[in-house]
């Protein structure tokens, strides 16, 4: 059964042969995996993060975190413990942290998008078809080297020295750096997630991760300095919180999150339908805004009814997503959004699907079923998703699935 959710830590399912270096794909976007620079990322990485404190590693040719005040900065801010070196972050460094370190920034996340990369870290196929599983990739992306390089069998996302990613710590590049998910540091050393909020949740959630998982961030800011009314104010400024509901209702910033985790985030659906639009009527710019799933999400809750779809039909939720890429594409590029921006400036797509077929491009991919080899981000979602544990029904109402993507030592109330 592909896809279904388990209580604890998966089985090894990594074949002997990921012992070695990992072939190249037959087609590569980026450059071939490297045994050396693996091995010399996992050793670099298990020093960035030894004893669990927050560690802070300059980006490759940036004087940041190596200013000769930086080392009597953490000195005089000792006594703030694992926060010190966090205080004295500055914007661009690289920060070492753990994910129950991490505060939300928004209310919300689409679950079915969680559910997709649970449902596929939890799968075999990505090993069946002579490939790493697809986790260990994101975990190597999201830290700034790119993708694995070798997984030996026995690997783990929470132990990322059991395995190796193709850029070393300390030689990312702009672009690796650019993929890498972004945080602001708040009022007592506090780390405000501003970007990530998915994938870092999914690597929580998922069976060998959890809450001590160590990821690297990209520092946006160091608002330190600032009291607690002037530091949101100054998030609210640079558009670096979203304070709207799963309904686009409006909160405050006490009721955002305190910590990442499922169940402590409401489920925003339409977050979910613009993830399964991307490369299909849109695609993120370079320089995309902060939240522009959620611009999107609240532009298509006027046009697009999600009520009546079906959303645990494959074929009922592929029409919503044809309907919403539609209309994505279809609006003139000059058309606002929302929050002043345009669909151009979204990245709106000047022809659906690329211009091909829909049984070819993006969408043929995220049409193909859980039963393919390869199957499409849906298949996994609703598969995943349908293998939920099932709530005790209250007298006279249905029982439905639990609100968390992996009910467990991770699924936390608030």
């Amino acid at each position: 059964m592909t896809g279904t959710p388990g209580p604890g830590p998966a089985p090894d399912r990594t074949p002997a042969w990921r012992t070695s270096a990992r072939p190249p794909r037959p087609v590569r976007r980026r450059r071939a995996r490297s045994l050396a620079a693996g091995v010399a990322a996992a050793l670099a990485l298990g020093g960035a993060v030894a004893g669990g404190a927050p560690a802070v590693a300059a980006p490759a040719g940036s004087p940041a975190g190596k200013a000769p005040g930086a080392a009597q900065c953490v000195k005089k801010h000792a006594a703030k413990g694992a926060a010190a070196k966090a205080v004295c972050a500055r914007a661009g460094d690289l920060l070492g942290v753990t994910l129950d370190q991490l505060r939300p920034t928004q209310p919300s996340v689409g679950f079915d998008q969680i559910y997709y990369k649970l449902g596929r870290y939890s799968s075999t196929k990505d090993e069946q078809n002579g490939d790493v599983n697809k986790r260990f990739d994101d975990w190597c992306e999201t830290n700034g080297q790119e993708e694995a390089a070798t997984v030996p069998a026995g690997a783990t996302l929470a132990r990322p020295s059991s395995f190796t990613c193709t850029v070393p710590v300390g030689q990312e590049t702009d672009e690796t750096r650019a993929a890498m998910k972004t945080v602001v540091v708040g009022p007592g050393g506090e780390l405000y997630l501003t970007d990530g909020h998915h994938t870092l949740t999914s690597f929580l959630e998922t069976a060998d991760g959890g809450p001590k998982t160590p990821i690297r961030l990209r520092v946006t800011a160091n608002l330190s300095d600032l009291g607690t009314a002037a530091f949101w104010r100054t998030m609210q400024d640079r558009k670096w919180v979203w304070l709207r509901d799963e309904n686009d209702r409006p909160i405050t910033t006490d009721q955002l999150p305190q910590r990442l985790g499922l169940s402590r985030f409401h489920d925003d659906r339409y977050r979910s339908l613009v993830y399964f639009t991307r490369d299909i009527g849109y695609q993120a710019p370079d320089d995309a805004t902060e939240y522009l799933e959620f611009l999107w999400g609240t532009w298509l809750r006027e046009r697009v009814d999600l009520g009546s779809y079906d959303l645990t039909s494959p074929a009922s939720y592929l029409s919503a997503v044809r309907t919403a890429s539609g209309a994505m594409s279809d609006t003139p590029g000059d058309t606002v959004i929302a929050d002043g921006r345009t669909a151009d400036e979204l990245g709106r797509m000047a022809e659906w699907n690329d211009g091909k077929k829909p049984t070819g491009g993006e969408f043929g991919k995220l049409s193909t079923p859980i039963t393919d080899k390869k199957p499409g981000k849906l298949a996994y979602a609703l598969d995943y998703r349908a293998h939920l544990p099932v709530k005790p029904a209250k007298p006279g109402k249905p029982g439905k699935p639990g609100k968390s993507g992996k009910p467990g030592k991770h699924d936390h109330k608030k």
